[in-house]
Formats: C-alpha cells, structure tokens, sequence
C-alpha cells in the first residue's frame, strides 16, 4: 500500500478517534480526582509516543477507565505530583519488561480474572460516577457511594441531572439512529448536553482548565513514602496497564487484516509513553479498546492515525481551550457512567457460563468492589487455581446399559485417587453377574484410583459376572498391573496431536512437515494402507460434502471421527458458499461435482468458535477491495439480529446453507428426497459439536447416542 493511498485513509480516521478522545480524556481525569489537563497530556503522549514506537499499528493509546481506580487510590495517598513520579517509574518497569521479552507472559493470566477486573472497575467508576451526574460529590470507596447513593437519588439535583440523563439518552440512542462512525456517539452527546447547558441551564459545574496550559503543568515529585510502599504502587500500575494493553493488542489483531502486533515492542512503546507522561503530568497510559476498535472501524490502515489523533488534540488544547471550559461535568459523569458499565460485558459473562469460569469472574469483579484491585485480584487468581486444580483431578464416569445383561462403563478424564469415591459409586450400581465392558480414556492413573478399580473387577468376578477393561493412550490399568505405573500426564497420540506437540519430545523442530510426513510413514501408513489401496482400486464415494472454514484448528476427520473415503472437503475461509452465479464459481464447482458425480446423501456447513471471518464481517474490519474483503462479501449474511459472536458464526451457517439452495443440482437433490442439508457449529474450547437450527439460526446440542 502506498504512502500516500495509507494517508488518505489514516487522516479521517485521526479526525474520528480524536474527536472520541476528548470527551473520554477529560471524564476519566475527572473520575482520578485528577487536574482535567492530565488526561489530555496522557491521550497527547499516548497517540504521539506510543504510535510512533508501538507494535500494535492500529492500536491507540491514551488514559483508560481501567486504571481509574488504582489512579484514585494513588493520588488520595500521595497527591497527583508523587503520582506523576509513579506513573514514570511505572514506565520504566514496562520497558524493563518489555525488553526482557516477557510480553505474551501477561497473556497466561486467565482472561476470567482480567474481564473480572474489568468489570469490578467499572462497577466503581459507574458507583462514582453517578453521584458527580446527580449533582453531588463522590466518596473515596465504593461500597460508601453505594450505601450514600439512594440519598443521592431522593436527593433535588436540579439542571444537573437532567443534563446527565440527556447525555445518557443520546449516548445509547445515537448509533441506533446514525449509522456514520464519522460522528462518534461520545462526542454527540457531549456537544449536545453542552448547548442544551449553554442555553437553559445555567447552575452546572463545568471543566475548569488553566488559561496557560502550558505554564501551569504539574511536573513530578518524589512520594513521600517508603520504599515498599513506593514499590507497590509503581508495580501495581505498571502490571495493570501492561495486562490490559496487551489484551486490547491481541483484540485489535482480530479485528483487521493488516501486521499481527509485536507484543514485546508495544510492551517497550507503552513503557516509554507512561514514562514521558508521567514526567509531563500525565495520567499512566494504555492500549484503550474503544479508541482502537473505532479506529480500525474508521478505516484506519497505518500507525499514522494514532499520531495524528494525539496531534489534533494537542492543538486544539492549545488553540480552543475556551470551547473545553463549555462543557459541563454531568455530561463527562455520564459519558463514565455508561463507559463503566459497558466493562461489564454479558457476552463475555455467557462465555464464561458455558466453560464454567463465572466463579472466577463474580469473586474477582466482587473482589475489587468490596475490597481494592490488588485484593479482588489475588481473590480471582486463587479461585482460578482452585478450579484449575479441581478439573486436573476430574472425570466423567458414565454407567450405560448395552443390551441385555450387558453394561458399558467409560471413565474419561484424570483419574486420581480423590476421585476414585465417585467412581466406586458408579460401579456399584451395576447388577451382579453381567457381562461389563470397562472403557478408559484417561489421560493420567494413580495407584489409589487403579486399586478400586482392580478391586471392584476381582469382586464382581467372583459374583459370576465377566469385565473387559479397554484402554486407549498409554495403557495406564495395564502398566499398573505390571508394576510400572507412570508419573507424568500421557502426551496427545502422535496422530491426534499437532506438530508442536509431538516434536517437542523428538526435538524434531527444523522441518515440521518432512518430520510429519516421516512419522506418517513409519506409524500410520502401515495401518491405513490396505484401505487406501482399495479406494485407490475403486474410487471414492464419499457420503457427505463438508464444507468447513480454512482456520488451522479446525481438523474435519478429527472431530466427526471419519478417514479416507469418507468426507468431501470444501475448506475456505468462513465456510461461505456463494449464491449461484454470483462471484466465486471454486465451491459451485465442487457442490456440482459432489451431487452430481459423487451422489453425496448430505451436504453439511459447519463454523467454529472464534471464527476470525465472522469477526471480520461484524466489525467491518477488512479492506473491501482486497481479495479477503471481496470474498467475504459473498457471504450474504446479516447480522442485524445477533446477540453475541456465537450467534453470528450460528446466523453465518444458516445463511450458507439458504446460499446453497440457490444451485439447481441441490434444489433438484433436495425436492427428489436424495439430499439433505445440515449445518453445524464446533466450539473449539469445548471440543464439542452442536447442531444448527437453520430456520431459528440457533444452535442445539446433538442428540446423545445412549449406545
């Protein structure tokens, strides 16, 4: 892309984040308890600063509201000029940090913990928050404004409140009814509540700021504290704002097309911007997710636009601050009210039901309500390791009836001696004298949970019944019986595993695919090959074409359990299907050769969790005259109607599978009863496959098969 091509998209992109960085500047310096001239110092050195030396290009940096807290409690301890200090120091651990290469370190924290944070922190600022829209003031704590807030509320507030209440209506009001990212909400709801003030409302507190901003900067102290106090306080904020920038990098990867983020050199550039704003009296800086995601949304295509936006508020502080001092503080009390609020994401809260880590999240958001951020934190983490520590030791036991006299026992999992009750239990409920099948998938035994097993298969023998006990991995009943019982975890099958995994214990790391390929040789080919010999001799005459997404994680004879012969594969990238006639003719192609040809019984679409083209689609995040941007125009998707993500790739499916009726072979198949078609939705995480309801574009677990 050419300079000159990048700068006409970066400039209006500049225009449009900085108009959003204002309002958002000044109300969290507000909600610090800090002087207003520090946030727009922090949103200057964080578009400045860090856009010229970051490794994140579409990510913007400025004062973010997760740091508000932790920058409240730090300048009531210290004042704001030890709290610069701080900030400096702070930044310089993030170098330290960053030129130790630890920048995807930050990244195996639970995420849990981190949105947990997130959300207790916006819980605080929207607690605060709403006493300053109300007309009041707020209290140092969180559980004070809460216990202070119905007073609050049956309090008279007068223009105050009505101003904050209007900015609130506007704010979620205005990207339902305007549709330019030109125009950001934020700012359309405080130039609104700023004319509705200048022209009926004349008792509201407005933004103060110095008549020669330059001249009246606070420059740093020295805290006067001790050491460790000092300590706590720089490593506190130097971790928080390195977490949460790294975390709004990896999230902006997802949303363009563009270079991936270099974690340890954002990591570097944040700690140089912190720095520098801390020896100017800024406010600590980090990657802010609003501003970066409206960025790439605005068309953003180089680090030019974050530079820019720093630029542009810098003159404007300089040039019209009079206009800044118009702006009352209910409407900058209600922009955090709303921004502290949406920290609480009922997306993420979802996510976290279905992989059950909620506990995490509450005790965490609760955490720092009730206590500090260090404390809801370290609260977090722990329940985070106690759960870990509960799913390492955890298996499914399931006890089925396979026929008459017949019982199929599978225990999948760890099983560890501490489990081993509940597997007792299973296996007392089968009648005496029947025929037992004992399945085990485990992945780890120990000589306690072997035993009970061992036992109870002795005991039922003598009742007359008869136990089979099949293994898959590693064999760990029968090295048991043997005496020679492992103590480590059993790796994944060669087979089953990625390269990564396996080749780690050959150290065979120079060429992935001749190693694979060898290792296909040696172990695998002699079991498949009379069968590919006779596909070879016959032909092949697979039963279903399966039309799946290009992602690299998604193994389509993995998890339907299927071999040679047996799957028709489309693989793209999205798992679109273009209607018949239009665009690409590749996958009309293949479904043609499939039904017509081949004489497939099933056509299947399936999607995935964290499907990266669907995320493309929803935020607009690709270049529309790129081949990619093309391409996923295609799809023919709409996405007016989804919830989350999740139900995005559920509506992409159902659409793909509307998209494959408009081919006549598929129609024709279909009405002759010859052809069906069926969508399906694998979640990654869970390892598990659910089945889309085409009609209602939602997904349903598949049928459990009792056999």
């Amino acid at each position: 892309m050419s300079v000159l091509k990048a700068f006409r998209h970066d400039v209006p992109a500049s225009i449009v984040v900085f108009l959003i960085a204002i309002p958002l500047s000044l109300g969290i310096a507000a909600a610090s308890g800090a002087p207003l001239m520090s946030g727009l110092i922090a949103a200057v050195v964080g578009g400045v600063v860090v856009g010229l030396l970051g490794g994140a290009p579409l990510q913007v940096s400025g004062p973010a509201a997760g740091l508000t807290v932790i920058v409240a409690g730090t300048i009531v301890s210290y004042g704001f000029a030890a709290t610069a200090a701080i900030v400096a120091l702070a930044g310089g651990v993030q170098i330290i940090l960053g030129l130790a290469r630890l920048g995807r370190a930050a990244l195996a924290l639970s995420p849990a913990v981190v949105h947990g944070m997130l959300a207790g922190i916006g819980l605080v600022i929207a607690l605060s928050q709403i006493h300053v829209l109300l007309g009041g003031d707020a209290q140092g704590e969180a559980w004070k404004n809460l216990r202070d807030l119905p007073a609050q509320i049956a309090g008279n507030h007068g223009h105050s409140t009505l101003i904050g209440l209007l900015t609130i209506a506007v704010l979620l009001l205005w990207p339902r009814l305007v549709k330019t990212s030109l125009l950001p909400a934020a700012l359309a709801a405080v130039v609104i509540a700023t004319v509705v003030t200048a022209a009926f409302a004349t008792d509201i507190k407005l933004v103060e700021l110095p008549d020669n901003p330059l001249d009246e900067m606070i420059f740093p102290r020295w805290p006067d504290a001790g050491p460790g106090e000092i300590t706590v306080a720089v490593l506190t904020i130097a971790l928080v704002a390195s977490v949460e920038s790294l975390l709004s990098a990896v999230a902006v990867d997802r949303m363009h097309d563009g270079p991936r983020a270099d974690l340890n050199r954002e990591l570097v550039a944040q700690g140089a911007g912190n720095a520098t704003s801390g020896l100017l009296g800024g406010l600590p800086i980090t990657g802010v997710i609003v501003r970066s995601s409206t960025n790439v949304a605005a068309g953003a295509r180089t680090r030019a636009s974050a530079i820019l936006h720093g630029l542009w508020i810098a003159v404007f502080v300089l040039v019209c601050a009079p206009l800044l001092e118009t702006i009352p503080m209910a409407a900058l009390a209600a922009v955090l009210v709303v921004v502290g609020l949406r920290l609480i994401s009922l997306a993420q809260i979802r996510t976290y039901v279905r992989h059950r880590e909620l506990p995490t999240y509450v005790i965490t958001a609760v955490g720092v309500v009730a206590t500090d951020l260090l404390t809801g934190v370290a609260l977090g983490l722990g329940s985070a390791v106690l759960i870990m520590l509960w799913r390492l030791v955890r298996c499914e036991t399931r006890v089925v009836a396979a026929g008459p006299g017949e019982w199929t026992v599978t225990i999948s999992g760890t099983l560890a001696f501490i489990g081993s009750g509940r597997v007792a239990r299973a296996l007392a409920q089968i009648p005496e004298g029947e025929k037992v099948a004992v399945e085990l998938h485990l992945d780890y035994l120990d000589h306690g949970a072997f035993q009970v097993i061992d036992d109870w298969r002795e005991a039922y023998g003598k009742t007359g019944g008869t136990v089979t006990v099949r293994e898959t991995h590693d064999g760990w009943f029968s090295r048991a019986q043997t005496g020679r019982l492992g103590d480590g975890k059993t790796a994944p099958p060669r087979r089953f595993g990625s390269w990564t995994q396996w080749q780690d214990r050959d150290r065979q790391r120079r060429d992935a695919m001749e190693a694979g390929i060898r290792e296909f040789e040696r172990s695998v080919a002699p079991l498949v090959r009379p069968h590919l010999a006779g596909l070879a001799r016959d032909g092949q005459q697979p039963e279903q074409l399966f039309i799946t997404c290009a992602d690299s994680r998604l193994v389509p004879n993995l998890i339907t359990t299927s071999g040679p012969g047996d799957l028709f594969c489309v693989r793209n990238v999205g798992n679109i299907v273009p209607p018949y006639g239009k665009g690409d003719t590749s996958v009309g192609a293949a479904i043609e050769f499939a039904v017509e040809a081949l004489g497939v019984g099933t056509i299947t679409v399936c999607g995935h969790s964290g499907c990266g083209a669907v995320r493309a689609l929803m935020s607009g995040g690709f270049q529309e005259d790129a081949a990619l941007g093309q391409w996923l125009r295609q799809s023919g998707v709409d996405f007016t109607d989804c919830a989350d993500e999740e139900g995005c790739i559920t509506a992409n499916v159902a659409q793909q599978l509307v998209n494959l009726r408009t081919y006549p072979v598929v129609r024709e198949a279909e009405a002759a009863g010859r052809l069906t078609l069926t969508g399906l939705y694998f979640d990654l995480a869970e390892a598990r496959m659910y089945a889309v309801d085409a009609a209602r574009r939602v997904r349903e677990p598949l049928p459990v098969d009792a056999t």
